[in-house]
């Protein structure tokens, strides 16, 4: 086990976590909301350091990150465990491993041995990728890891990804700075109701962690996984898409997904979300002044694609994860010369 970062110790034994907007409060011998992280003593442990559950090369478009180093890899790690409960988690099985009766902490190599960062980095860079992301579950509960590889990573001259609820405490980003290189966030809906009943969470933490990474310089893009009668009224598409502009920059990419049944959803909840249904949010994102609307999910649906805002012209095509063709090189469109924005190297 791992000592945790960002805690107190309280009277009792108690201690308090500062690493994500739960501040779980934390009996001896008990775990915060997340299942990875345990008072043992009046100590708060990390039971996932060293332990990935997934080591991957992706592409990046899979994050999805779509201005941000397009058409490379990005070595993909995840521990099980997270701090919201989402009933409809695409991820669940290694999520909510614990929550949902899983047997111990699966993970690590061979035999269960520890995963250490420096290994994380080597399979990075044996694997071609240009970033490690940090991803599947939620990258804030096994940040000590995370944190260890991204300065290693960075000294390797690889860049850093998370792909994130957006639950990080001012003080968790703040051990970012510098480290951290771009995120995908999901703004899972605009209705604080929605994360109370949906997540067993809160919509200002999120709004606020956005705010806090677009201030910082954090390359930004945000997904809104679109789920039939739960998160796609008009008027609150409206409304999230508002925000994207207004309070961040037009220049966030918003990326809209289908979702497909899945964990507590999976035989009575919402269907599979309809192309109508993101072709009307693709609109909205755009009638709101957003730059890059993509669709997600439906490959071969002309929202893959980037296209100059300036004259039109195809600058990256894409199908599901893969870039077609990508003649985008520098960040300036080659036809009219637009700057795009993005981190293209």
């Amino acid at each position: 086990m791992h000592e945790a970062m960002l805690y107190d110790k309280k009277p009792h034994q108690e201690v308090k976590c500062r690493l994500c907007a739960q501040a779980c409060l934390i009996a001896e011998g008990k775990s915060g909301i997340c299942t990875v992280r345990q008072n043992i003593g009046g100590t708060l442990y990390s039971l996932v350091y060293g332990k990935p559950i997934a080591g991957n090369p992706d592409p990046i478009e899979k994050k999805p990150l779509y201005h941000f180093q397009p058409g490379t890899l990005s070595y993909s790690i995840a521990t099980v465990g997270c701090n919201f409960r989402c009933g409809f988690c695409q991820n669940w099985d290694i999520s909510q491993h614990l929550r949902e009766g899983g047997q111990g902490v699966p993970g690590g190599g061979p035999g269960g041995a520890e995963v250490p960062p420096e290994e994380i980095v080597q399979a990075a860079l044996d694997t071609g990728c240009a970033s490690i992301a940090y991803t599947y579950t939620e990258p804030t509960i096994y940040f000590e890891y995370a944190y260890d590889c991204m300065k290693l990573a960075h000294e390797r001259g690889l860049k850093n990804v998370f792909v994130t609820n957006g639950y990080e405490s001012a003080d968790c980003l703040k051990m970012c700075e510098g480290l951290l290189d771009a995120a995908n966030v999901d703004l899972k809906a605009m209705s604080d109701g929605f994360y109370r009943r949906e997540c067993r969470a809160q919509l200002p933490p999120v709004l606020e962690t956005l705010k806090r990474m677009h201030a910082a310089g954090i390359w930004l893009e945000v997904t809104t996984l679109l789920i039939p009668g739960k998160n796609d009224a008009p008027q609150e598409l409206k409304k999230l898409a508002g925000f994207i502009a207004n309070e961040l920059s037009p220049q966030v990419p918003w990326h809209i997904s289908a979702y497909t049944p899945r964990y507590k959803y999976a035989e009575d909840g919402p269907g599979r979300t309809p192309v109508s249904s993101l072709e009307l949010a693709l609109g909205i994102g755009l009638e709101a002044g957003l730059s890059y609307v993509y669709t997600g999910n439906v490959p071969g649906h002309d929202g893959e694609n980037t296209d100059c805002t300036g004259c039109g012209e195809r600058l990256i095509s894409r199908r599901g994860f893969g870039v077609s063709d990508q003649v985008l090189k520098t960040g300036l469109c080659p036809e009219c010369g637009d700057p795009v924005a993005g981190v293209w190297d």
